[in-house]
């Protein structure tokens, strides 16, 4: 929309680059480009804004299939006035010499041309296509359709009308149908995701029978050498044993050799010490033997020299020796009580003694 000021009854208008402006007074053109910039009465002006850029029109419809389906078209037109002067004598582009807005509606008109076109084209083509077809390869069907019918169409450069590209983006039944449709795809998904399912678990169980097989395959390769173990590890007792064995009887008879060595020396130092302790003895028996012989010939010298003294002493020199002798063996008396009897017999038998003596010796 053109930009319009407005000054004591003067009017200045400022077109975008992307408008093209025709001004027009008394039926001459006075103003005629993009982008321009100018006063101008406005009880004397005719203006049209023409837009040059390009636009985007959306459209969606609905066509129906050879085998009576019906589908939506969702499409997409670009396009241009590549004609300005052209449009603007064929479509309404006036504007308001007071606002700047558009007195008519001049691309809703240009919109519901190039829909209408366009859906004419669809439907050609998609009317003579299948559903299951439309839905593979009818877009790139469509979309050429509708660009090479948009080209071939006269009415549009009649217009000024340019068809810069078209798009179409989707073709859709309707929904039931849709569904209907997914089912088999789903079901095989589902399919193909249960033998991948399947398969995968056939897998993990191949796994798992190899990852158990490996296991017992290991756990008998253990025993196996576990039973080599204990069979090396027996055969290495038994020769230790047998080591220890051969050793000990080693020592066995190193040790009987050394005791009867040793038995050999005790025995031959007892005979030694027996043979001096009986030279020993011997001699001792003899040295005794000759001394209790000399000392029983000196007591005999000397009980014969104590004979002959006794023999040369009178008796009563022997009562009286032997009474000293007597009192020295007797044991010690501090007191004595004579009783007369035992006094009187002492006394007759002493006197009885040396009258004896007296005799004898008369």
């Amino acid at each position: 929309m053109a930009d319009i000021t407005r000054r004591l009854g003067w009017r200045h208008l400022r077109g975008a680059p992307t408008a093209h402006i025709r001004h027009h007074r008394g039926g001459k053109l006075l103003h005629d480009g993009p982008g321009l910039s100018f006063w101008f009465r406005a009880l004397t002006a005719a203006l049209s804004e023409v837009p040059v850029d390009d636009r985007e029109l959306a459209m969606t419809f609905h066509a129906r299939t050879s085998d009576f389906q019906d589908v939506a078209v969702q499409a997409t037109v670009t396009y241009r006035i590549s004609d300005p002067a052209v449009a603007a004598t064929r479509l309404d582009f006036s504007v308001d010499p007071d606002t700047g807005a558009w007195r008519g509606t001049p691309l809703e008109q240009l919109g519901t041309l190039l829909t209408e076109t366009a859906q004419q084209h669809a439907l050609d083509v998609l009317a003579r296509t299948p559903l299951s077809a439309a839905l593979v390869d009818g877009v790139t069907a469509v979309r050429e359709r509708i660009a090479s019918g948009l080209a071939g169409e006269p009415r549009l450069p009649a217009t000024g009308i340019e068809v810069v590209a078209v798009r179409v983006m989707a073709l859709r039944p309707e929904p039931e149908v849709e569904r209907a449709l997914r089912t088999p795809a789903r079901e095989q998904i589902q399919q193909e995701a249960d033998r991948a399912t399947y398969e995968r678990r056939a897998v993990a169980v191949e796994r798992e029978r190899t990852i158990a097989e490996n296991e017992l395959a290991s756990q008998i390769e253990l025993a196996r050498r576990e039973e080599q173990l204990v069979d090396q590890r027996g055969t290495n007792a038994r020769r230790e044993a047998e080591e220890h064995a051969a050793a000990d009887a080693v020592r066995a008879e190193a040790e009987a050799a050394r005791t009867v060595r040793l038995a050999d020396a005790e025995a031959a130092r007892t005979v030694r010490l027996a043979e001096a302790e009986a030279t020993r003895s011997v001699r001792l028996a003899r040295a005794e033997a000759e001394g209790a012989r000399e000392v029983g010939e000196a007591r005999a010298q000397a009980q014969a020299a104590w004979l002959r003294v006794h023999a040369e002493v009178d008796v009563a020199t022997l009562h009286a020796l032997t009474g000293t002798r007597l009192a020295e063996n007797l044991p010690r008396i501090d007191s004595v009580t004579v009783s007369p009897d035992v006094l009187t017999g002492l006394l007759a038998k002493l006197g009885a003694q040396a009258q004896e003596q007296t005799q004898e010796q008369a």
